[in-house]
């Protein structure tokens, strides 16, 4: 499954431009080969019985006496591996139309299948060490993809931001990683879950929240967010692979796979799970009120339904279900949003600003029925896939933590009106684009993938949590609650009658705005409030302040130091020396009778010397 996706980019880069005709076709059916091998093993895990649902494949001894290198499939890793290559694979085809131009499609293709495999082994690893190495796959991947079209600045800027914000991150895994191997003397999933109750509780929580950290990089959670919404410079499928079923995923299965140290609710790393989620599904839902540009409106929603996984993975095994079940559903109806975005620009001359849209629906019709699908499953529509896996989220989170689980009524409020806001800016009202643009429908390469990913926002949904079915599934794997504390999804609860009440009303003042009025070109200044929503909650400044401005500081610091402390002494030294050297040098004069008037005084002083030592 894993080298797959890695023998094609390899083949890809090794050989270069020689597979440029057929390079692209490659890239996708070795995502798509690896979809089936992942199919495979998936019916074959549904085929043995609940107590078997945990396979283990040995590979190799990666570090002697420390670490053998091993697969885990179970429910969990099962779960992710299909939807990676699944809708990895959409996201392939899709990318055929989409980078049809562009000169270097055949290496776009290989770091897309570069991602696909760093991910399968993150996600399928037996153990820290393994996740760890395709964590940091990933993270190369996401590099050279943010980064694609490197001669624009901004892209390279965003690459190298999302990188270095990573690696904070990294640290804190890194570092609860030492801790776990120091406290259990092991790193493999299986061993942890018996060894964690003899550990101290500070311990635990120390792995916990650092295990967090990890999962706040990746996930783009607060506060290591910021370099979400810079990740839009790079291709509109990048940005549907990375926010909807890859790295933005990892952090919450870093969580749910460490069930073993977040297991017990309301303990102190569970809670900072739950709180950290809460606070990120209000903070993306406000920079998703005041974008214009669509990718990284969808940007800020992605943060904030991650948000929202983060929330349920926080709650234990009452949430494990839900929080895995919207990470699905969202990988297919934020796919289709990325991917619909993607065909707008496609037909608007590569225009992302949405004061530059209106009335695209009667010139795109196919790709405004599909994204309107995601929309209405992205703000909890009754019966689409959102609805059962949000809304479960929220009433778990009511019950739980009630707090906690109204700030997330409110988040799905703001959705309504932000998503809403997107809808009737770009697909509504009357044409505000400049008339060089010549909107049309995308290619069928690139609306199939649009068509399946909204069948999949559809019917989902339902299909894994009523009845339970996903959460018994992921039982072996998470951990659940015994069958008489089973969380069942309600239709008619009042936190879920609440939240449809606030998406209405978010709906309604959107449509009041931007549907019913007249959206203006240019963006007027807005209040206090607005700016501090398009400055994304000020995460940047914070940062520049803190961290940038304080390092710039040290670092001229240090320079200073080095080079008149350091190399002064250094410089000073040689510097004497040779002045020294230079002025004894004059006493070789070449002439014997120099010298043997010099052995001369010498030897009288010598013997001057040796006489007043005599006397005394």
């Amino acid at each position: 499954m894993i080298a797959l996706p890695l023998l094609g980019a390899a083949i890809l880069l090794i050989l270069g431009r020689v597979t440029n005709r057929w390079g692209h076709l490659l890239g996708v059916a070795m995502s798509l080969a690896s979809f089936v091998v992942a199919v495979l093993a998936f019916f074959e895990l549904i085929g043995l019985p609940e107590a078997q649902r945990r396979q283990a494949v040995h590979l190799w001894e990666f570090i002697p006496g420390m670490v053998d290198m091993g697969l885990l499939i179970d429910p969990l890793s099962i779960s992710f591996a299909l939807l990676i290559t699944g809708v990895g694979s959409l996201i392939h085809i899709y990318s055929i139309g989409y980078m049809a131009h562009d000169s270097d499609r055949r290496r776009f293709f290989a770091y897309l299948n570069l991602f696909v495999a760093a991910m399968l082994l993150l996600v399928l690893a037996d153990n820290y060490v393994g996740l760890f190495i395709g964590w940091e796959g990933v993270g190369l991947a996401s590099y050279l993809l943010i980064g694609f079209w490197q001669f624009k600045p901004s892209a390279a800027v965003a690459a190298k931001k999302a990188f270095v914000v990573n690696r904070v991150g990294d640290f804190g895994l890194l570092v609860g990683m030492f801790i776990i191997w120091t406290s259990f003397g092991t790193f493999a999933f299986a061993d942890l879950g018996a060894q964690v109750g003899t550990a101290s509780q500070g311990t635990v929580t120390a792995i916990g929240l650092l295990l967090l950290l990890g999962a706040c990089g990746k996930s783009a959670q607060l506060p290591l967010q910021s370099w979400l919404l810079d990740a839009m410079e790079g291709p509109t499928p990048v940005s549907a692979l990375i926010h909807a079923a890859t790295m933005v995923t990892a952090g919450v299965y870093l969580v749910v796979r460490s069930g073993a140290f977040f297991f017990e609710p309301g303990s102190p790393q569970a809670l900072a799970v739950a709180i950290v989620g809460a606070a990120t599904l209000l903070a993306g839902a406000i920079i998703g009120c005041a974008k214009d540009d669509i990718k990284k409106g969808l940007a800020g929603s992605t943060m904030s339904q991650i948000g929202y996984m983060m929330l349920g993975a926080g709650l234990g095994p009452a949430g494990y279900a839900f929080a895995i079940g919207h990470l699905i559903t969202h990988g297919f109806f934020k796919a289709d949003m990325f991917l619909g975005a993607g065909s707008v620009m496609h037909g608007m001359n590569d225009e992302v600003d949405m004061r530059k849209y209106g009335g695209l629906r009667k010139y795109m019709p196919l790709t405004f029925a599909t994204f309107m699908v995601g929309y209405l499953a992205i703000i909890g529509f009754p019966l689409l896939s959102g609805y059962f896996t949000k809304d479960g989220i929220i009433e778990t989170a009511v019950h739980e933590q009630p707090v906690l689980g109204w700030l997330a009524v409110l988040g799905a409020g703001i959705t309504g009106f932000y998503m809403s806001r997107m809808v009737f800016m770009t697909f509504f009202g009357e044409k505000r684009w400049a008339e060089d643009a010549h909107p049309h429908e995308s290619p069928k390469v690139m609306t199939i993938p649009l068509i399946v990913l909204s069948i999949g926002s559809v019917f989902l949904g339902g299909y894994l949590i009523l009845s339970n079915r996903l959460m018994v599934f992921l039982g072996p794997a998470t951990g659940r609650p015994s069958d008489a504390n089973l969380p069942e999804f309600h239709f008619a609860s009042t936190p879920g009658l609440t939240t449809l009440a606030l998406v209405a009303v978010g709906a309604g003042f959107a449509w009041m705005r931007y549907g019913k009025a007249t959206v203006p070109v240019v963006a007027p200044r807005g209040s206090f409030l607005t700016t501090f929503a398009r400055r994304d909650l000020y995460g940047d400044a914070l940062n520049e302040s803190l961290f940038m401005r304080p390092g710039q500081w040290l670092t001229r610091i240090a320079v200073f130091f080095d080079n008149r402390g350091i190399d002064g002494v250094v410089n000073g030294l040689a510097a004497g020396i040779g002045g020294t050297s230079g002025r004894l040098r004059r006493i070789q004069t070449g002439f014997a009778r120099t010298y043997a008037l010099s052995i001369l005084i010498g030897a009288a002083l010598l013997t001057g010397a040796l006489l007043l030592v005599g006397n005394i």
